[in-house]
């Protein structure tokens, strides 16, 4: 305000633009053209209020009024009490005898006591306004396309959050002023009921006291007020903004009806239970909040003294923003020593909580879940995630025993957990999901929603957005350490008896398990495990899957411990890459008779498991085998879909109604679904885009489409039992498969899981498919490669590589049936002519560089046993020349295929 220079603002320049004042309105109603309009079409009275004015409606017998004494203008006034004294109020100009507006703002220092008397000024612009529409043309005609509304200046800071940022002048025009522009313009007084603002957080208070109650959907004062409202003086420095007030009582809004004034100075938290009687003035001269008394309160109370929260104490703690701190689809991934950065972690969580309520969820009600796949660094993070919950406003938690939480155990608690009023309302699991484990390498933070789902992409956006404006972040530097090691409650008591945390360490397998023996016969399921020619192993690669292993093959199907495999969850994954694929699970693809290219190997007469299963990290992802034989991603979900019949879950439901796959997903699945007639749906990567899909009638009114079953060709399987993909559901799936077919077969012979695969390619043909992954790319050459390939779609179109004819060559595109919205540069995609698909994509579930994925696709009615490498090895050359892979990332030489 020194300079008179345009602001700036460094930390948010969104800060800059000077907010428009309501007297914009007019210039609006010219420039739009709506005036013209309104005109045009008859119109010849305006009402128009603020918006915050909840008193305000269109009343017919004051428009009555208007028209009859014939004004151009009419501006609605109440009589002034002590709560409106600092408003803009009606005189009458001396000169001419005018009545026009004076705001707080227009008026010099020395003025200000003279303005603040409300016996001398007795009305106050309520700013409910008639306009006559004609007169207001007349005006603007006259002026030259304008209104001449005196300059309102307001001195403020560049950001209304921080009082210490740097001074403004905020220039602006109320709408109310334009009273005085109007020859003969009029004000009538109307009762209070026609005013209920909510301008400072003072009125907001009041509002929502017993002080007023609903009538007809419009606040009406209490009759128990006796037609007075109580003066309400909130600190006006420590409660400038909403989230104060709400910090305040977020124990509930104290009783008002028999207070006449409250005055309160100083940090305080009240709820529901405190009744202020008459004159009330509450102090607190420290810097902690403190708690007003329960009960009747009236007088003055010096709370100053009194005791805190003690362990429950939040601290603000000042930080700045840092860079690169978006979540992809599966949440924040990066590298443990920056997550172990001062503030890193504090900052996105943080931003996560503001964005948590600002979406509407009372984080101080329900249970707020915490786990993960217990990789390094999750035990500290899970002590920082308390604390800060406290801070926020947390009071119930539910933490994973030894701190471990499959994602879909996560997704089933918040769904199926705990009485009503205990539901958990949303949860943080700590995992990396397949990313390499250990203190050089990968950490990662997601938050699902309410009903167990990822987090949209609007909430992650704004976590983002916050993570770029962040100033400061609230902990409980004192709260103590809680023993997440063995279940058990532990109950955390403030030092003043306000409030109390409770901390529940849950079983970790419980819930979920309870779910999954819904869902499926297990009866039927260990009269397979129990056959003497079968046996399985399960790969838990030392994730958080092999507790879950246990209790359900071991505890409840009665299995020998030999069925299990790297079980025991580890926080490096004992040095191995929990990606349950042929490259990775190394040790389980051997024992299966197979090489890292699904190739069969020789056993030396070695036995061989009848079946094999593979989980991630974190538990939602798996890897199906047979003896010798394994089974692609995108062919798994096919056979499950189309014997879906053999689990009760679907079948007593009347049979499965929709059907999903990610858009690089093979179309192996589609065949399935046209032949059954499901609903089907290609979307883009990210299991969010199901969940929308799976909860189309329940929460957006729209078509029905569960009992639904989904997939991924990054091993990712599920139904809608949870929104999230679900590795130890997959396996139980495919064992139920194999028991049907085997309780339903002609000959003692064990039905294998090659058998199952065959006979399904027999039926619907085989779309032989592979995945490349080039892992650890330079993200700069990676995305020019795809930019150049976007750059040539148009071109590409039409033209013969090969063998092949193109299409259609286009990047991806998904609108979304259930919500309309629009995800764009999904993937670039080659269709041929002949049903063949090459398709790239960016991964952003890596920690570090950049993950290219190629996907390879063709589809074989009658030829099925070919080796998949040799039947699409021309497509493949194909697709490394038009992508000119080599050129940009300087290999042909994949890090994994699958």
């Amino acid at each position: 305000a020194e300079t008179l220079e345009p602001a700036s603002c460094e930390s948010d320049p969104e800060n800059e633009w000077c907010p428009p004042g309501h007297g914009d309105l007019y210039a609006a109603l010219v420039g739009s053209g709506r005036l013209d309009a309104l005109l045009k079409q008859g119109f010849k009275y305006m009402f128009v209020s603020n918006s915050d004015n909840l008193g305000a409606s269109l009343d017919l017998e004051i428009l009555t009024y208007f028209a009859e004494k014939n004004v151009p203008f009419l501006m609605e006034c109440c009589e002034r009490t002590e709560n409106d004294k600092k408003g803009g109020h009606l005189a009458v100009r001396k000169s001419d005898g005018q009545l026009i507006l004076r705001e707080s703002a227009m008026c010099a220092e020395e003025d200000e006591d003279a303005f603040s008397d409300i016996s001398k000024h007795r009305f106050f612009n309520t700013n409910n306004l008639w306009v006559r529409l004609d007169k207001l043309k007349e005006i603007i005609d006259r002026n030259g396309g304008f209104i001449p509304l005196p300059m309102i200046k307001n001195k403020k800071t560049v950001d209304p959050k921080d009082d210490s940022s740097t001074p403004v002048l905020q220039l602006e025009t109320a709408m109310g002023a334009a009273i005085e522009c109007f020859e003969g313009a009029s004000a009538v007084v109307v009762p209070r009921t026609r005013f209920a603002p909510v301008k400072k957080c003072s009125d907001l208070l009041l509002l929502r006291s017993d002080a007023y109650l609903l009538v007809d959907h419009k606040p009406v004062l209490n009759p128990a007020c006796n037609g007075s409202a109580p003066v309400i003086n909130l600190d006006s420095k420590l409660y400038k903004l909403v989230g104060a007030l709400e910090e305040a009582t977020q124990d509930g809004i104290p009783s008002l009806v028999k207070c006449d004034k409250l005055t309160i100075k100083g940090l305080v938290r009240m709820s529901k239970k405190t009744k202020f009687v008459g004159d009330v003035k509450i102090v607190n001269s420290s810097a902690e909040s403190k708690f007003v008394p329960t009960g009747e309160v009236t007088g003055e109370h010096d709370l100053t003294s009194n005791a805190g929260l003690g362990k429950l104490k939040p601290t603000s703690v000042s930080t700045a923003p840092i860079a690169g701190q978006k979540p992809g689809t599966s949440g924040l991934r990066k590298k443990v020593a920056e997550f172990k950065k001062e503030n890193y972690l504090n900052n996105f969580v943080q931003a996560a909580f503001d964005a948590i309520k600002a979406s509407g969820t009372d984080i101080s009600k329900g249970s707020l879940v915490i786990g993960g796949d217990g990789r390094y660094f999750n035990p500290e993070a899970i002590q920082i995630l308390i604390q800060m919950g406290v801070a926020n406003g947390v009071r119930r938690f539910w933490i994973g025993q030894d701190g471990l939480l499959s994602t879909p155990a996560v997704s089933a608690i918040i769904r199926e957990g705990g009485p009503r009023w205990q539901k958990a309302f949303g949860a943080f699991i700590l995992t990396a999901s397949h990313n390499p484990g250990g203190p050089t390498e990968d950490f990662g933070i997601k938050y699902n929603c309410e009903h167990g789902e990822p987090a949209p992409e609007r909430m992650t956006d704004e976590i983002y957005a916050n993570t770029t404006t962040i100033k400061s972040y609230k902990i409980c530097k004192e709260f103590p350490s809680i023993d997440i090691g063995a279940a058990g409650h532990s109950k955390i008591m403030s030092d003043d008896g306000s409030a109390e945390v409770n901390i529940e360490v849950i079983d970790s397998t419980e819930a979920h398990v309870k779910l999954l023996k819904s869902i499926f016969d297990f009866s039927a399921i260990r009269g397979l495990l129990d056959r003497s020619d079968f046996s399985m192993v399960y790969d838990a690669m030392h994730g958080v899957n092999g507790p879950y292993v246990k209790k359900v093959f071991c505890d409840i199907l009665g299995q020998d411990l030999s069925v299990t495999l790297n079980c025991v969850p580890k926080d490096d994954f004992n040095g191995g890459h929990a990606d349950p694929n042929l490259t990775y699970a190394k040790e389980l693809v051997a024992v299966m008779g197979l090489n890292r290219k699904g190739e069969k190997i020789n056993m030396g007469g070695r036995p061989i498991p009848s079946f094999g299963a593979a989980a991630d990290g974190d538990g939602d992802r798996n890897m199906i085998l047979g003896t010798q034989f394994f089974v692609s991603p995108s062919d798994s979900l096919a056979v499950i879909v189309a014997n879906a019949d053999t689990i009760p879950f679907f079948r007593t439901q009347g049979g499965l109604k929709g059907v999903a796959r990610s858009m690089p997903t093979s179309g192996a699945v589609d065949l399935v679904a046209k032949d059954l007639n499901y609903s089907l749906f290609e979307t883009p990567t990210g299991w969010k885009y199901f969940g929308n899909l799976m909860d189309s009638k329940e929460l957006f009114d729209g078509a029905e489409y569960t009992p639904f079953i989904c997939g991924e060709e990054s091993f990712g399987t599920g139904s809608d039992h949870i929104r999230e993909k679900d590795g130890l559901w997959a396996v139980l799936a495919w064992l139920s498969i194999l028991a049907h077919a085997n309780t339903n077969s002609l000959s003692d012979t064990l039905v294998s899981v090659e058998d199952i695969v065959k006979a399904h390619w027999a039926k619907y043909g085989r779309n032989y498919y592979s995945r490349w992954d080039f892992e650890n790319m330079n993200a700069t050459k990676a995305n020019a490669m795809m930019d150049k390939m976007r750059a040539e779609t148009d071109a590409n179109t039409g033209k013969t590589v090969s063998k092949y004819s193109i299409e259609k060559s286009d990047d991806f595109v998904y609108v979304d049936p259930v919500d309309g919205s629009v995800a764009r540069k999904q993937g670039m995609r080659f269709l041929m002519t002949d049903g063949s698909r090459i398709i790239f994509r960016l991964s952003g579930t890596a920690g570090s560089g950049a993950t290219v994925r190629m996907y390879i696709e063709q589809y074989e009615p009658t030829k099925i046993d070919m080796v998949a490498s040799e039947a699409l090895a021309d497509l493949i050359r194909v697709a490394l020349d038009l992508s000119d892979l080599k050129g940009f990332l300087g290999t042909e030489e994949p890090t994994v295929i699958t």
